[in-house]
This record gives C-alpha cells, sequence and structure tokens, in this order.
C-alpha cells in the first residue's frame, strides 16, 4: 500500500486515524503498532516475520546490553551480535544475488540465485532498529522494556516503507506520551504537509517522470545528445519531487499521530557545493552514516589521509545501501571523489563565487542522478554518457521539450524557495480561506490525476 494511492486516502487512512484517536490513552501504541502492521501486511504478508525478528531480536539484544553494564566483554559480544544480526538480514535479502552472479562471473562457476524478492522497507528499519540498541549501548537510551512501545516504534506506517530514517531517541519521549499526544493544530499541520507532499508526487514527480520511463522505452542507443540531457534533468526533478513528496506526506503524517519526524530534504538544488548538495538531500540518511559509521571510525580526529580513508568507506557503503548493482557503488564513489575534491581544494574558491558555484553543484548533481538511474547494466550506462559527453544525433529532443516543457519548468520553479515561501506566508498571515483553498484544489487536483492514472509506486520502495 502506498501513500499516493486512493485506497490509502480513502480507505485506510480515514479508519486508521480513527481506531488511534478513539484508542484509549494507554492503548494508543497497541492501536499504532496494530494499524502499522495491518498497513505493511497488506502487500508483503509473507515477509512480516521478518521485521518481527528484528523487533524481537534487537529487543532482546537491548534488555541483556542494559542488564550487563558491568560487563565489557559480554557488552561487546552483544554489539558484535546486533550488527551480524541487523547486516545479516540486510545482506542475506539484498546482496546474496548480487556477490552470487559475481563470484559465477569471476571464477566461472554456476552458482544458483536465490532470486529473493526484497522485504518492502528493510533497508530502513534493519538501520532503525540497529541506532536503538547502537545507542543503548552506548549509554544513550535506557532499552526500552515494552516490546509494543518499541514495535510501535519500528513498525510506526508513515515512516516504515522509505523513511526519514526516524531514531528512537528522538521519539522515545513522545512513545512515553499518552495523554495530549497531538494537538488540533498539530493535526491541521499535519494535514497540510500530507496535501503538499502528495502533490509534488503526484502533479509533479509522475509526469516528469514519464519523461524519463520514455527515453528507457526508446533506448539509450537511439536518443540524441540534447534528449539524453534533457532526460537526466528529467530524472533529477522526478527523484526529488518523488523522495521529497514521501518524506513531506510521512512528516505530516507523523504530526497527525502526534510525533514530529526529522526534516529529510532542504531544498537540495539550490546548493552551492556537493558538500552543501548532502547537507540537504536525504538528510536523515548521511546523518545515520556519520553518526553511527564516520565518526566511529575516526570522523576528521585523525588527519587528512585517515579522513580520506573514512570518507571513502562511507560513501562506497552509501552508494552500496541503495541497491546491489555496480552503478550504485560508482554512484557512491563519484560522491567520495567529488567530496574529497571540495574538501583538499575547492572549499575557499566554492565560499567566495557567487554564481557558478551553483552552475557547478547542479552540473555535477545531474551527472550524478545519471550514474544512479542507468541501473541496467555498465553498458547501457556507458552507452548513455556516450551520449551525455559525445555529441550524437538521434531521436531528437523537440517533441519531448513540447510535450514535458511546462511540468519541467513547473519542476525547476517548485525546486527553488518561492513556492515554501508562498504557503509559509499564508501560514504566518492566518489567512485560513486561502491556505484551505489552496490545499484543497491541490488535492482534488491530485485526486483526479490517481483516478485516472495506473500504478505509481516511490522510486526509494526498490531500496
Amino acid at each position: 500500500m502506498i501513500f499516493s494511492s486512493l485506497l490509502f486516502i480513502f480507505r485506510f487512512l480515514p479508519i486508521a486515524l480513527a481506531i488511534y484517536y478513539l484508542a484509549p490513552a494507554k492503548l494508543k501504541n497497541l492501536a499504532l503498532f496494530l494499524v502499522s502492521i495491518f498497513f505493511y501486511s497488506w502487500g508483503e504478508v509473507r515477509y512480516f516475520p521478518i521485521m518481527l525478528a528484528c523487533i524481537v531480536g534487537n529487543y532482546f539484544i537491548a534488555i541483556f546490553l542494559g542488564k550487563n553494564q558491568d560487563k565489557p566483554t559480554v557488552r561487546r559480544w552483544l554489539l558484535v551480535l546486533t550488527l551480524v544480526f541487523n547486516l545479516g538480514m540486510l545482506f542475506f535479502f539484498k546482496y546474496t544475488d548480487f556477490f552470487i552472479i559475481n563470484i559465477n562471473a569471476l571464477f566461472g562457476t554456476s552458482i544458483g540465485l536465490l532470486r529473493l524478492t526484497l522485504p518492502l522497507g528493510i533497508s530502513f528499519y534493519t538501520f532503525q532498529t540497529m541506532s536503538y540498541t547502537l545507542d543503548v549501548y552506548r549509554g544513550e537510551v535506557e532499552p526500552e522494556r515494552n516490546i509494543i512501545d518499541l514495535g510501535a516504534y519500528v513498525v510506526m506506517f508513515p515512516q516504515l516503507i522509505a523513511g526519514p530514517i526516524v531514531l528512537y531517541k528522538d521519539v522515545a519521549a513522545q512513545l512515553k506520551v499518552h495523554k495530549n499526544r497531538y494537538t488540533l493544530s498539530e493535526i491541521d499541520a499535519g494535514i497540510g504537509l500530507f496535501v503538499l507532499g502528495l502533490a509534488k508526487k503526484v502533479l509533479l514527480a509522475n509526469s516528469i517522470g514519464a519523461l524519463w520511463d520514455d527515453i528507457k522505452v526508446l533506448g539509450y542507443a537511439n536518443i540524441s545528445t540534447p534528449l539524453a540531457w534533457l532526460g537526466a534533468i528529467a530524472f533529477t526533478l522526478q527523484i526529488y519531487f518523488d523522495f521529497s513528496g514521501y518524506s513531506t506526506m510521512a512528516i505530516g503524517l507523523g504530526k497527525m499521530l502526534g510525533f514530529n519526524f526529522p526534516l529529510n530534504f532542504n531544498l537540495p538544488y539550490i546548493s552551492r557545493s556537493i558538500t552543501d548538495f548532502w547537507r540537504r538531500w536525504h538528510m536523515t540518511l548521511s546523518g545515520w552514516f556519520r553518526e553511527y559509521l564516520y565518526i566511529p571510525l575516526g570522523g576528521n580526529r585523525r588527519g587528512m589521509k585517515r579522513q580520506v580513508l573514512n570518507l571513502f568507506i562511507v560513501w562506497c557503503l552509501t552508494g552500496f545501501w541503495h541497491g546491489a548493482n555496480w552503478n550504485f557503488l560508482l554512484w557512491g564513489f563519484y560522491y567520495f571523489v567529488l567530496l574529497t575534491v571540495e574538501k583538499l581544494w575547492l572549499h575557499k574558491p566554492l565560499a567566495k563565487g557567487k554564481i557558478w558555484p551553483h552552475i557547478y553543484a547542479l552540473f555535477f548533481i545531474v551527472v550524478g542522478w545519471a550514474i544512479f538511474a542507468v541501473d541496467t547494466g555498465m553498458g547501457d550506462l556507458a552507452m548513455f554518457f556516450s551520449k551525455l559527453f559525445i555529441p550524437q544525433s538521434g531521436i531528437s529532443a523537440g517533441y519531448f521539450v513540447r510535450n514535458y516543457g511546462l511540468s519541467l519548468l513547473l519542476g525547476i520553479v517548485c525546486s527553488t524557495p518561492y513556492p515554501g515561501r508562498f504557503y509559509h506566508k499564508l501560514c504566518r498571515q492566518k489567512k485560513e480561506v486561502l491556505r484551505i483553498a489552496f490545499l484543497a484544489v491541490l488535492l482534488l487536483v491530485s485526486i483526479a490525476y490517481l483516478v485516472d492514472s495506473t500504478y505509481n509506486p516511490f522510486i526509494y520502495f526498490r531500496f
């Protein structure tokens, strides 16, 4: 079940909220746990035991960590256990076939593929449960002794499938608030955010993404260089509005339930550098890697050579986290190189520049998304990049500019701060009638598109 579906908007969500709001104060976490289980199991019931094992396993490991505070050896073994347990599940389902394919290619073997279906949201909820246990190990949170409360945190349906990655320590206090967890003003703000996120996904991401889908159908070998660049720009806009739309809806749903989820996107395409871009894009993921990998490796505290090595490890794993494919590893290495170059040589020039840093950042962001988008093999990726950087004839971009030009222009405008400033101005000046009318129009147009559309999954559901 996805947020941008009529089933979710008109059936699941009203019923789930009614159950949650009507539940007695002490049973709200149980109500949230049960409706979230139903949400996840709607299309993934066979993999629900995997999530259940993740919850139960981390629950008991954290309990044992709490009981052995004065036994460092036992705690270290429990730390190893939680890493093996969480990363082992993620590795098994997501990466086993990738390694089998490459072993077969390297050694000429014929090991059979498992062809496992990736459990929905496993990349996100394993990171969340692992961060909880790591925080218990570090003494930053107390072990949660109510397994329903821990389960409600893990399976909370707004952020279950594709984030934002919510740390237990960020919502632990809210989980313990039984009375007055939410207010009418928070519910109102949450509804507004949900509608805005829905519009991002349906009106922008889906319409712009159709251009990239057309290019894939035509074949990379058949397109012209201008059309290749147009497609790369389209995917750049599509993935932003698709993922930030989901995150905005998730944050809005969280507010309706009385939880404040962290911001996941902050206008990444106005960045002045690649470093700035990664402070604005998928902020909860980059924050997770910084807190639980980069800093424990030594961060920038052990000299420049060690810092570069730490960046290399973090960005290779960031790329690999996104998918079991060589293009994602290349994408992570690409950003490692750019960030290292900026850190060593470009930091001061970028800080002094005015216009050129934005152009520089956008160029390399678009190129990066081209690496990310072409995941059908290194041959296809090489072909697409030859189209980008070696002027070639082929199918003209003219038809696609005429058909998608308005959507692309609207996407570019909505990537800037101005639409957000307009909406916040309506909120600040208490122009309730105008704000409600604006949201109502967005909702009605989005629903009209959904009625006439086919399946429209979120891009990050694959990861």
